[in-house]
């Protein structure tokens, strides 16, 4: 029973996409902000839970990054629509996860079932993605306050990571695919 623990909180964080759209909706900023946070600690738990006790499980290495990609996307679009980060941002960082989940579809579908593990250059996107929703947060919470040229610096940065990683899963697991189909090509031809 308690192995499930760490599935139950990715589940109620995915939950928590909810109140958190309406909050950013509706201008609630202070209250987004502490919920993004219990978002992250609810996140970070589930991790230190499932891995210190040994409670990892198939569904919860599923869900885990489709909570965490479900939280990004609801904040870049609502924080872009509140005009809190400039649109072609927001469709970036969701326009990359779509392009990663179709390529993921379509290398199961042709070439054969996928493991994959996030690479280095797409923990460190999603780790300036997430410190962007923060900072945002934080900057129209009015607990902090900078200039414009910081946010503007903040944006480059997220975009550029994000299309470099972007174009970083599409190389590699297209020269995976390509790898594999002409492995199994080769191997059957006599």
């Amino acid at each position: 029973m308690l192995r499930h623990i760490p599935n139950v909180l990715t589940i109620l964080r995915m939950l928590l996409t909810v109140p958190l759209a309406w909050m950013l909706r509706n201008g609630r900023y202070d209250a987004a902000l502490l919920l993004a946070l219990v978002a992250g600690a609810s996140d970070a738990l589930d991790g230190y839970l499932a891995k210190r006790f040994n409670w990892q499980s198939w569904l919860g290495g599923v869900l885990d990054p489709i909570a965490d990609k479900l939280m990004l996307m609801i904040c870049y679009i609502c924080l872009a629509m509140a005009g809190a980060l400039p649109p072609w941002l927001a469709w970036l960082v969701v326009g990359r996860d779509l392009v990663i989940v179709a390529g993921a579809v379509a290398y199961h579908n042709l070439v054969g079932p996928l493991t994959a593990s996030p690479t280095t250059i797409s923990k460190a996107t999603t780790c300036l993605q997430i410190g962007l929703v923060l900072a945002t947060l934080l900057h129209l919470s009015r607990f902090a306050e900078w200039p414009d040229w910081i946010n503007a610096t903040l944006f480059a940065i997220v975009a550029v990571a994000t299309v470099a990683s972007g174009l970083d899963y599409v190389l590699r697991w297209s020269i995976k695919a390509w790898r594999e189909t002409h492995t199994k090509n080769g191997a059957a031809s006599p």
